[in-house]
């Protein structure tokens, strides 16, 4: 079994990557890992690529393991390949996030404890043992096939595990709590300056703006951006605001760092001397109308003497808390700050593309290299296929008939994976397919369940 010619061009583009012998197994468990209905175990993906028998199994274990090529170059090439097909020009858009993917072993690689966001509530926090990976995205909103919908497309990956192996409020006595701290520990914040380093090295000649919710929106990647990405993000509900720092006085003396203090965050929403602005939103992410006031200020806690763009939002509706979002590009208005920001829901929907369909949390690998590559290689995937239906898929794509649903025009990414794996049947049967009428149908009806992956 072999996937379409026209998704194979663009997986040709990692060969660089690997040696041909590693080559031809990646092929392979792409094949697989594509056209299997079932979890992605990696004997599963030998099944569905129809690799029993072409020598030991053992080798595709090793390739995650063993196998000398680096997630970071393989990375590279896709981010490059990527922003020069959807944005060779302007400003390009990046979201950064962290998500849970649970799996089970005590003898599991970089396994911990960490807080389950989906399993808790404001009142109970749920801790789940499995992988936090921290994931670097490009996002593509309002692409031609679908202009009302963000793709966000996975270009980086860390893996990142808790001090100790276990999170705080583990019980004491245990084996696992008496572990040593990890004296080469990295925090979540930390792992995504690393990844916006890597991303700006790539393209030391574009502007990069990154979007991150208030987890990422601290000291610890506030004042350590790389010079040409600037950060969108949350100030704290109880954060504290500055004006800029006024003119040298000429006195004797250090320089004033930063000006008064601003209100707070409902002071500044009751100030009658400034009044609400009205924004009409209809986009991927936020359909609402928005109250906002503006203002440029210093958020010293976490920016030092960086002069912010502030942006208050109230929800006409009162669906939503008041909030401020801050921008560290000042000739950005709220309008182009607040739908940048939306953008980040495309994050949440890859998240769980990524878990359902191309089964994040399903490998049972457990050895260091093998972990830190089996999963990624599932986002990774998300990316060349969402590339392929922009390139190729789009042509191709059919809605299922629904009598219910007559009015669907744009994919999600269930339908890229089931046009990619119908093209992919009908060429491997083409030679099968037979004339009487009844017969084709059914094969045909076959195949349609085959393909089908949402």
């Amino acid at each position: 079994m072999d996937l379409t010619p026209t998704f194979l061009l663009l997986l040709h583009d990692f060969q660089s990557v690997f040696t041909q012998p590693t080559f031809r197994t990646f092929v392979e468990l792409v094949t697989g890992w594509v056209l299997t209905c079932r979890r992605r175990f990696i004997t599963e993906c030998i099944f569905s690529a129809g690799r029993i028998g072409q020598g030991h199994w053992g080798r595709f274990h090793r390739f995650f393991s063993h196998a000398a090529w680096s997630l970071d170059a393989l990375c590279m090439i896709l981010a490059r390949a990527l922003v020069a097909r959807f944005v060779p020009t302007g400003p390009i858009l990046l979201g950064g996030d962290d998500t849970l993917c649970r799996r089970r072993g005590l003898t599991l690689f970089g396994a911990g404890m960490h807080h389950d966001p989906l399993m808790s509530s404001k009142a109970v926090k749920v801790f789940s043992w499995g992988h936090d990976w921290v994931v670097l995205f490009l996002l593509l909103p309002a692409p031609a096939w679908a202009p009302t919908k963000v793709f966000a497309l996975p270009v980086g990956f860390r893996l990142y595990k808790n001090r100790q192996g276990l999170a705080k409020g583990c019980p004491k006595g245990t084996k696992a709590a008496r572990r040593p701290a990890d004296p080469h520990h990295r925090t979540r914040p930390q792992l995504l300056v690393e990844l916006l380093s890597l991303f700006a090295a790539w393209f030391p000649d574009r502007h990069i703006v990154v979007s991150a919710d208030s987890a990422y929106g601290g000291k610890s990647v506030l004042q350590k951006l790389p010079p040409s990405v600037d950060l969108i993000s949350h100030v704290h509900p109880k954060g504290v605001l500055y004006a800029p720092p006024p003119p040298p006085t000429g006195r004797p003396g250090a320089r004033r760092k930063k000006g008064e203090r601003l209100p707070g965050l409902e002071a500044w929403a009751d100030d009658p001397n400034q009044p609400w602005q009205e924004l009409k939103f209809d986009q991927f992410g936020l359909h609402t109308t928005l109250r906002i006031k503006t203002q440029q200020a210093l958020y010293y806690k976490a920016g030092k003497g960086r002069l912010l763009t502030i942006v208050l939002t109230r929800d006409a509706e009162g669906k939503r808390p008041d909030q401020r979002f801050y921008c560290t590009r000042l000739d950005w208005d709220a309008r182009t700050l607040l739908s940048a920001y939306a953008c980040r829901w495309g994050v949440e929907v890859a998240f769980e593309n990524g878990k359902q369909l191309l089964g994040l949390q399903d490998p049972a690998n457990r050895l260091p290299r093998a972990v830190e590559r089996t999963a990624p290689l599932a986002l990774v995937l998300y990316s060349v296929i969402v590339a392929w239906f922009d390139r190729e898929g789009h042509r191709h794509v059919r809605f299922p008939e629904r009598p219910w649903y007559r009015h669907k025009r744009e994919p999600s990414f269930a339908d890229m994976l089931t046009t990619l794996r119908r093209l992919t049947w009908r060429e491997n049967t083409t030679q099968l397919r037979p004339r009487d009428g009844v017969a084709e149908k059914q094969l045909e009806r076959l195949l349609e369940m085959a393909c089908r992956a949402g």
